[in-house]
């Protein structure tokens, strides 16, 4: 097949593929041969059809995977769900394509609107784990009680981590021992400061373009059809987050991260540090969005003052360098910068759902 004939989503799905290949063999299998099916003009490029020149941040794969995990998840394609460890199955690489494309030709329409209406939310309750180590160096640096302020927020699972618990190697649990949620850690190291000081919160706030509910079937569905199909104790540390979401409700309101934040940053909270923070959102942010938030979080640091202090706590992507101990192309720093004070540091590293994590910190 020349190249001129190739379906434009197909280099897309092999590069999901690959991304998936350690870790979650399930969408890998599933999206490399959808990815044959694309080109051979299959039930796959009709599912996708109107989305062909969709731009690769928003990850028309994984919206794929998510969409056919969905209907397993349902209870809809018990033949399918054999092979999904989420739903009680083992895969078979030979036979799965096999059994996927009745379920596709079946459920086209579904899968179809599903991926229309989808954007990928992992909103991985994993991540608290830094978060929570984050949030202590900060207010150990400050001496104050927090805002915090999330953007691409999803459900706003990791708006809480002060209820979590969190295991450490040692057996030792920081945070709240008898939470729905105690995640455990993987920590090497330890958060650079003081573990027993509690955390206290003046407001916790979230936005997302696509908010979900998880108090129906429907939002809950949705976010677990992102978790990857191998790993059902993921599947399992999202519902326990979604548990401990019911007895702390918090609304995310449905707007860009930009023009929210600049709403929640227009006036000083003295005697509040403010923290704004994101988690695995910037590669799906398109580069305009990107910009204007930037420049949004410049001005509100500008305003920055001793007694009311800005921090950015991010946890995000970056390629590594050749030579890196980690043989991953890329691995996910936790961020930390303060205003005024002129702080940045990278307080550790981890995997991209959050655990396991190596503090070390890097100025």
């Amino acid at each position: 097949m020349t190249a001129a004939l190739r379906h434009p989503l197909a280099e897309l799905f092999r590069d999901a593929a690959r991304g998936c290949r350690r870790h979650g063999p399930t969408n890998a299998r599933l999206l490399a041969d959808a990815a044959d099916d694309l080109e051979a003009g299959g039930v796959a490029a009709a599912v996708m059809a109107g989305h062909e020149r969709d731009r690769a941040g928003s990850v028309p794969g994984l919206r794929f995977a998510a969409a056919v995990h969905r209907l397993v998840l349902a209870g809809r394609a018990p033949a399918l769900a054999r092979h999904y460890a989420t739903a009680g199955g083992r895969l078979d690489e030979d036979t799965l394509w096999s059994d996927a494309h009745p379920l596709l030709v079946e459920h086209l329409d579904q899968l179809r609107a599903a991926v229309a209406a989808t954007q990928v939310q992992t909103n991985e309750p994993g991540r608290s784990a830094p978060l929570y180590g984050g949030l202590l160096a900060a207010a150990e640096r400050t001496g104050l009680p927090l805002r915090l302020l999330e953007v691409g927020a999803s459900a706003g699972l990791n708006l809480r981590p002060h209820l979590v618990g969190y295991r450490l190697p040692d057996g030792s649990v920081l945070g709240d021992p008898d939470s729905p949620l105690v995640l455990d850690t993987g920590w090497t190291g330890l958060p650079p400061a003081a573990l027993d000081r509690p955390l206290h919160f003046v407001q916790r706030a979230g936005c997302d373009l696509a908010p979900v509910d998880v108090r129906g079937r429907d939002g809950v569905l949705h976010l677990s059809s992102f978790v990857w199909p191998d790993q059902p104790s993921r599947l399992q540390r999202l519902r326990d987050a979604i548990r401990l979401a019911g007895v702390d409700p918090i609304a995310v309101q449905r707007a860009d991260g930009a023009s929210w934040l600049s709403r929640q940053l227009e006036r000083r909270r003295p005697g509040v540090l403010t923290v704004v923070w994101h988690s695995v959102v910037w590669q799906y942010v398109p580069a305009s969005e990107r910009a204007r938030g930037q420049q949004v979080l410049a001005r509100a640091a500008a305003l920055a003052t001793d007694d009311a202090p800005l921090a950015l706590l991010v946890y995000e992507s970056r390629h590594t360098r050749p030579g890196d101990e980690s043989s991953a192309p890329y691995r996910f720093d936790l961020l930390l910068r303060l205003w005024p004070a002129g702080l940045t540091v990278c307080l550790g590293h981890g995997g991209g759902h959050g655990i396991p994590f190596t503090w070390a910190q890097e100025a």
